[in-house]
């Protein structure tokens, strides 16, 4: 797609910026870039990283030159927060499908689920979602995996750096999470609620760091919007 003429207050966009959004419950990260397409015109837009769509937080989009950076950032270290209800299960591993399989949690003590926290720190094999993103033959497995197709997916190292239980509210535990990329929160919640023997599924997720850069130097969708629109004024 040929890059038509933008508004020549947008220009700094079209050679090159790293946006920091902190992106909404309910949208795609490929909601967030379109968005910021039509917002500037800008046709070389792209971000670093997906963040699911039930999930928050920070996400890096890159415009113009920038974009040659986004492997860069994508290999950065992620810090994430939220929470895992214990007891259940999910076949996303997340909300986005019912819980299932319930199980009673009365026995479990704080020091067992703090404890649990240890055989998934440092390099660690983690087996992806079968509805996740990545590829098999061209496709995402998610589509297989939503027809009831079986999927196998491989073990694949990661590494945890950190994870802290902040709370306990039983059934919900709230975590903090330092991680490589290429870790996927919703397994780590499911083996997890393995480990305790109760079954686990990520109930919140928010990405509060990607390397040096933070959440809270992010902006909302409205107010990257109403900035564009002054600009463009």
């Amino acid at each position: 797609m040929k890059q038509k003429e933008i508004h020549p207050a947008l220009q700094p966009y079209l050679e090159g910026q790293a946006i920091l959004i902190d992106k909404p419950v309910h949208w795609t990260s490929f909601d967030v870039v379109r968005k910021i397409r039509n917002l500037t015109r800008i046709v070389k837009v792209g971000h670093a990283g997906t963040l699911d769509p039930l999930a928050t937080g920070l996400l890096i989009v890159c415009t113009g030159k920038f974009t040659k950076q986004i492997n860069e950032y994508m290999g950065m270290e992620k810090e994430y927060t939220g929470t895992f209800t214990l007891g259940a299960t999910t076949p996303t591993y997340d909300l986005e499908s019912e819980p299932v399989n319930f199980c009673n949690t009365d026995h479990l003590t704080e020091s067992q689920i703090q404890a649990a926290t240890q055989e998934f720190t440092g390099l660690i094999m983690q087996v992806p979602p079968i509805h996740s993103a990545i590829k098999q033959e061209g496709k995402p497995v998610y589509l297989a995996a939503r027809k009831g197709i079986d999927v196998v997916l491989e073990p694949r190292p990661v590494t945890i750096h950190a994870f802290e239980i902040e709370k306990i509210e039983m059934p919900v535990v709230y975590f903090r999470v330092v991680c490589s990329t290429g870790t996927y929160i919703r397994s780590l919640a499911h083996d997890f609620g393995k480990a305790l023997g109760v079954g686990a599924y990520m109930s919140s997720l928010r990405r509060t760091r990607i390397g040096h850069f933070q959440v809270s130097d992010a902006e909302s969708m409205e107010s990257f919007e109403t900035k564009i629109e002054l600009l463009k004024a």
